[in-house]
């Protein structure tokens, strides 16, 4: 998948560095609402690990990472995956962030409403939704320019890296 000067193609192993190095620049605002990926790239070796266990979930089909890149460096300047597959609706949730040079460009707002013409092509997926904190205008703006609606407020459905636990905006769209 291309737009402008970036792509869009699946995480491998071959970009565990480069991978480890933008989760680790952008770590503290990741830290809430990431909190797997963040528990899990603590080290190199770590992500070594986890990026292996998320290559086996996509050979699985319950999992699919993928990566945004800046094609004029070949640098990863993004990710977004695809989890809580429910292969009988069929439906996914979505996540996205970018690294904190490439936010509030309108860049993560291309690359997601190309990646959900991907995910309901590719996937033929019925219904795409995520969840985000109220308070996360930036994911709640990138949702509604994409298509997405609110479906209701799901009460205390996540509990971040601290270990609050708190409520999520419930976004859905539809093919």
């Amino acid at each position: 998948m291309q737009f402008d000067n970036f792509s869009i193609r699946p995480l491998t192993l071959d970009d565990l560095e480069a991978y480890f190095q933008m989760v680790e620049k952008n770590r503290s605002r990741l830290e809430d609402f990431f909190t797997g990926t963040v528990s899990r790239t603590k080290t190199l070796g770590d992500t070594q690990e986890f990026i292996s266990e998320m290559a086996q979930r996509a050979i699985d089909k319950t999992y699919f990472a993928y990566l945004i890149i800046d094609d004029t460096d070949n640098s990863i300047i993004g990710f977004m995956d695809l989890k809580n597959l429910d292969w009988n609706i069929p439906k996914s949730e979505m996540g996205v962030y970018v690294d904190e040079d490439y936010a509030s460009k309108g860049l993560t707002t291309k690359a997601f409403r190309l990646f959900c013409e991907f995910c309901f092509e590719e996937y033929k997926f019925k219904k795409l939704f995520l969840r985000t904190h109220p308070t996360n205008l930036a994911a709640r703006k990138i949702a509604e320019k994409c298509g997405f609606e609110v479906e209701g407020i799901i009460k205390r459905d996540y509990k971040t890296t601290s270990g609050e636990i708190i409520d999520l905006v419930y976004y859905g769209r539809l093919s």
